[in-house]
């Protein structure tokens, strides 16, 4: 492993810059792929080789590495797990890079002359590879998908008990999906109006994670100012983020809004602008499922467990 002064600055930039090239080709990167064909997810967050999900932007990198390289298995390896488990890498495979956030606390002197702790914050980087790549591993790392646990419907209603379960203001009317922060509540058009219930379910989902931000709950401020301007972008990216990776939960498939390019328009500056901002809004993301998770009963969760397992 190189220094940390040599690893910090080139891990933010190489997964920023990946980012940034699908963006500016009109992609979005964590809206891609569905794992339909594998036992271990239908719908599901990468997985590492124990079933454990990666979170935040790990999400997204290898997210964005089966798509381009069409791996329908969720499930990623070291070099070193797949020996231990009786396989091995093929050769010539390229691995893909996932990243591990850690802290060292140095001692300093302050201009008191006192000594003092400092905490720096810093990422490690390691190299998995995707089950696929591999050979010789237990038979569960290639078992096709039987046929799916749930239907359609069941997930849609497991959907929309977790998001009841948050005990959100929700309400239905008008033209516009938005979190009015003031008055704290989300606003959905009707749900006839949508294209089917799950386009319904991925949107309010993507309010709900702006529900997260309120200073009651996780006090989430991203510097917005007015609308439109580089606090808001980076919100909406968090909004986007987290409605992500609460469909991949719930097995839903997100859904692309209409003012998809003035999103990515405003994604494309900020990212430019502050190559860490992608490793803080999916941390923040990350933040704002595990909060509407919290807030589901002992039973629900257990529920959205198998979900998310069968999805």
């Amino acid at each position: 492993m190189t220094n940390t002064a040599t690893v910090r600055p080139d891990v933010y930039s190489r997964i920023t810059d990946k980012i940034i090239a699908d963006l500016e080709q009109g992609v979005r990167p964590w809206l891609r792929p569905w794992n339909a064909d594998h036992a271990a997810g239908r719908i599901t967050r990468p997985l590492r080789h124990n079933g454990i999900p990666y979170r935040g932007i790990n999400v997204i990198m290898l997210w964005t590495a089966a798509t381009v390289k069409g791996y329908a298995c969720p499930l990623w390896l070291t070099f070193k797990q797949a020996l231990e488990l009786g396989g091995n890498v093929r050769k010539g495979e390229t691995g893909e890079l996932v990243v591990y956030a850690n802290s060292i606390t140095k001692t300093e002197t302050d201009p008191k002359g006192e000594e003092i702790e400092r905490e720096i914050p810093f990422l490690k980087g390691y190299t998995v590879f995707n089950a696929e790549q591999c050979e010789n591993l237990p038979a569960h790392y290639t078992a096709k998908a039987d046929p799916p646990a749930l239907t359609p419907l069941q997930r849609i209603e497991a959907a929309d008990r977790f998001f009841a379960a948050t005990g959100a203001d929700i309400r239905h009317g008008g033209t516009r999906a938005f979190y009015a922060e003031g008055p704290d509540y989300v606003q959905m058009p009707p749900f006839e109006t949508f294209r089917d219930a799950e386009s319904h379910a991925a949107t309010l989902a993507h309010e709900l994670t702006h529900w997260t931000k309120h200073d009651k709950r996780l006090a989430r401020d991203m510097g917005r100012l007015k609308h439109g301007d580089e606090g808001y972008a980076r919100e909406e990216l968090v909004a986007e983020l987290g409605s992500a990776f609460l469909c991949a939960d719930l097995g839903i498939t997100p859904e692309i809004r209409t003012d998809h390019a003035a999103y990515i328009a405003s994604w494309l500056k900020v990212l430019k602008d502050d190559k860490r901002l992608i490793f803080s809004a999916a941390s923040q993301a990350q933040r704002a499922a595990d909060y509407l998770h919290s807030l589901q009963p002992q039973s629900a969760g257990e529920t959205e467990s198998s979900t998310r397992a069968a999805a």
